[in-house]
């Protein structure tokens, strides 16, 4: 329950009234202020204070000093006088009290609002003053460039006109037909010959013909193209993603030498073992397949395929932490996602959202079914399960 604070101290004179609101032990920065034209109140819990004032002030002017453990309100009365006492005389009755206070905090709110709708149409009113002054000098700058084009456009007609007028053809000057029509006077037979006809007798088209160099021959290019191991072209393949994937593969073909006595040398090579889980796996046999996997990944821990197989070991065997374990790590290595590992990448998603939904961990292995159906969206069996698993968690099965 608020402890109200009773000993504060005020003064008045004819302009303005000051209280002092002593706040023990608290900081009094951290203190909840309400101040309007008649009422004030400071809430510092466990303390608490408030006042129904005996005159109205101007709430717009007054201002509140937050000092050490100390609150100082210098209030502004909107009528010169001395008031003689502080609070009003609705003190003690509860509901004029409760009804003051109400319509206190709304005319507070009422004006905030308006102060702040007036903030925000200046600002507009700013931001439109600014834009139309952006606009005039951008016009002025237009007009700028325009008068300087039209200039230049008066200047380059000037000098036209003054090389016309410079090399105007007076009259008396023409030029001979002779220099206009490139011949010389007195060679008229050689004109006559020149309008003349050339005519072509077949022995001389036939000597054209046989001076025209012989055809092509015609050869065959072979073109041959560097093979590549994702079937999309080069031009829509992603490069550097594919080449990740190929270069992860060259290292998990790496077969690392490791001093075992009591290991057979078909027994160091993790792919030769990989099939022996294989074949234990179709067999019923899990734990043997479990035995030969933990030996292949000893040996090379970068397959993905002999953690997802494992992983599937320990589903038949509900190891389901165990089987979570080993799809995550296969998901891990099966990055970037490519084409070439989609299949792997769809097995492990499926075989990790079994084991969630084994654990009643019904939204993580929904999410692994979703993973799974964007690898293969036209697989109706995923399909089914996924919706099989929202019904689970809606709660409608």
């Amino acid at each position: 329950m608020p402890i109200a604070i009773k000993d504060y101290t005020w003064e008045e004179s004819d302009t303005d009234v000051h209280i002092t609101v002593p706040i023990k032990g608290n900081n009094s920065s951290k203190a909840d202020l309400f101040s309007s034209d008649e009422y004030i109140k400071v809430n510092s819990p466990p303390y608490f204070f408030e006042m129904f004032l005996y005159a109205g002030v101007d709430d717009s002017k007054s201002v509140a000093q937050l000092g050490d453990g100390v609150i100082v309100f210098k209030l502004i009365k909107k009528e010169l006088g001395i008031w003689g006492q502080l609070s009003s005389s609705t003190l003690g009755d509860k509901d004029k009290m409760k009804a003051r206070r109400d319509d206190a905090v709304t005319e507070k709110h009422r004006r905030i609002e308006e102060e702040t709708e007036e903030k925000r149409r200046k600002k507009r009113e700013k931001e439109k003053l600014a834009l139309n002054e952006q606009m005039r000098l951008e016009n002025e700058e237009r007009e700028k460039i325009h008068e300087i084009k039209q200039t230049e456009i008066r200047q380059a007609t000037e000098e036209i006109e003054d090389w016309k007028k410079k090399h105007q053809v007076l009259p008396g000057d023409e030029p001979h037909p002779a220099y206009m029509t490139g011949h010389d006077d007195g060679d008229d037979e050689h004109d006559e010959e020149d309008d003349d006809e050339v005519h072509h007798t077949p022995e001389d088209k036939k000597a054209l013909i046989d001076k025209l160099p012989p055809p092509r021959t015609r050869q065959n290019i072979s073109v041959t193209f560097t093979p590549r191991v994702f079937p999309t072209p080069m031009r829509e393949s992603r490069v550097h993603e594919e080449d990740e994937w190929l270069r992860k593969q060259a290292e998990a073909r790496r077969i690392p030498e490791i001093e075992d006595e009591d290991l057979a040398p078909e027994e160091r090579d993790p792919f030769w073992l990989k099939d022996k889980g294989d074949s234990f796996f179709k067999g019923g046999n899990f734990q043997a397949a479990v035995n030969a996997y933990n030996t292949a990944i000893r040996l090379n821990g970068k397959v993905p395929a002999f953690y997802s197989n494992r992983g599937a070991c320990h589903l038949k065997l509900r190891n389901f932490i165990k089987c979570i374990e080993d799809c995550s790590k296969a998901i891990e290595l099966l990055t970037p996602p490519v084409p070439a590992n989609a299949s792997s990448r769809l097995r492990a998603h499926t075989r990790r959202g079994t084991a969630f939904c084994e654990l009643e961990l019904y939204a993580e292995g929904l999410q692994d079914y979703v993973a799974a159906l964007k690898i293969e969206p036209k697989n109706e069996q995923l399909r089914q399960d996924a919706e099989r698993i929202r019904h689970v968690i809606q709660g409608t099965t």
